[in-house]
């Protein structure tokens, strides 16, 4: 293919539109949430993200774009302590989808989940009876919101015979959701041989399990949760001092540190901070209350390009119809510094020459989002409809046409 600039982005009073050179089709504008005046403070440099004094690495991405807008030893591997349990979470979500198990299922707190994860080791624990069953529900809420070992190690037991069958799923969805510098072992998140991840595969991991599975991320917001007698508090501290915040996981051993992966929605804009190794319970919810307030003040969220819409019309030869359209398969969004909207550039990378049949969803090319020099979007375009060959005779008339013209 060759790339032809067609697509350029500009200031109008309407937000970013389309000027393409031999354009038939115009794409729509994205929402016109730029067309405010600029404010003074919006030709002002971004200041540093606050970084956090004490960490092993930390990061802050937007959710809807999974941009990394902020961090520091993103791919350096790290030990996850208890955010492991994200990941527990997304494969019983994952295979509640399928139907392979299901929310009511009796979960049995085994004698050995109760002695490895139990009341009586040093860890975190839920409380559950042993050699006594709970429904996979409460079990897996007794795993997120009280960070229980044992409802880790009871709901891997459950769901696929036992920690090291359960481990290979834990590995095999992390490969499918893009994680390309974790390794897990156990559900749980202590400390073992051969288990770690990275600031910024955590932080895909939150992503995923939010977009794929809403009503399980939904656990990671409540505050407290009862077993028996016994009432545990999340101890994700930003639950109590953001009513943003909704989740997402705590992690602490002595060799990983205190560890916080927390979410925050504010209006349209959810971010994602990953804090790694900080010094106290309180720093980590302090450091991430940082990134937060950073990335919400000075970052915004854009949806540039509705999914199916069609951003051009192109010629195409030897089809049953002259042209045909394409678009986004997807929503095309871009995060951008506060103020910066105006400056976005697009383009798109189309074929010089296009020749019927095409099929649905077929991709045509790609359209890029530059801004001052750097891509900060890209999605592929896709054919919007299926075009069928055309006659004996159209495709004869476009042969020669196609001939005569190069």
């Amino acid at each position: 293919m060759h790339p032809r600039s067609l697509l350029f982005v500009a200031l109008a009073s309407a937000g970013l539109t389309l000027g393409l050179a031999a354009a038939q089709t115009p794409a729509p504008a994205p929402v016109p949430a730029a067309a405010k005046p600029a404010a003074l403070s919006d030709a002002l440099p971004i200041p540093d993200a606050p970084a956090p004094k004490v960490s092993k690495a930390w990061l802050l991405m937007d959710a809807a774009t999974g941009q990394v807008l902020a961090g520091e030893n993103v791919d350096v591997q790290v030990e996850p302590a208890s955010i492991t349990k994200v990941m527990t979470s997304y494969v019983i979500a994952a295979e509640m989808a399928a139907g392979k198990i299901k929310g009511n299922d009796p979960v049995m707190m085994t004698e050995h989940a109760w002695r490895e994860g139990g009341a009586g080791t040093d860890g975190s624990y839920s409380g559950f009876e042993v050699n006594k069953t709970a429904p996979l529900v409460e079990m897996e809420k007794g795993m997120v919101v009280q960070s229980g070992n044992d409802a880790a190690i009871a709901l891997a037991e459950h769901v696929a015979g036992s920690e090291q069958a359960f481990a290979q799923l834990m590995n095999a969805y992390a490969k499918k959701i893009g994680l390309q510098h974790s390794h897990f072992v156990n559900p749980h998140g202590l400390t073992a041989a051969g288990h770690f991840t990275t600031a910024h595969d955590l932080a895909l991991l939150g992503r995923a399990l939010i977009r794929d599975f809403p009503e399980a991320y939904s656990y990671n917001k409540i505050k407290e949760f009862t077993v028996g007698p016994i009432t545990q508090p999340n101890r994700n501290l930003l639950l109590w001092r953001d009513a943003s915040v909704d989740g997402i996981k705590t992690g602490h051993t002595s060799s990983a540190g205190y560890c916080l992966m927390a979410s925050a929605k504010r209006g349209d804009q959810r971010l994602i901070s990953v804090v790694m190794g900080d010094s106290s319970e309180n720093q980590r919810a302090v450091d991430s209350q940082a990134l937060l307030n950073w990335g919400f003040r000075f970052y915004e969220t854009h949806r540039l390009y509705e999914a199916g819409k069609t951003l051009e019309s192109l010629k195409l030869w030897k089809g049953s119809a002259d042209t045909v359209k394409v678009g986004v398969s997807q929503p095309l969004l871009v995060s951008t510094p506060r103020g910066k909207y105006d400056q976005l550039k697009a383009s798109m990378d189309l074929p010089k020459s296009l020749q019927a049949p095409i099929a649905k969803g077929q991709r045509i090319g790609s359209v890029k989002v530059m801004l001052n020099g750097k891509q900060v979007a890209q999605a592929p375009l896709v054919a919007l409809e299926a075009v069928e060959e055309g006659g004996f005779f159209k495709r004869l008339w476009d042969d020669l046409m196609m001939w005569w013209q190069g």
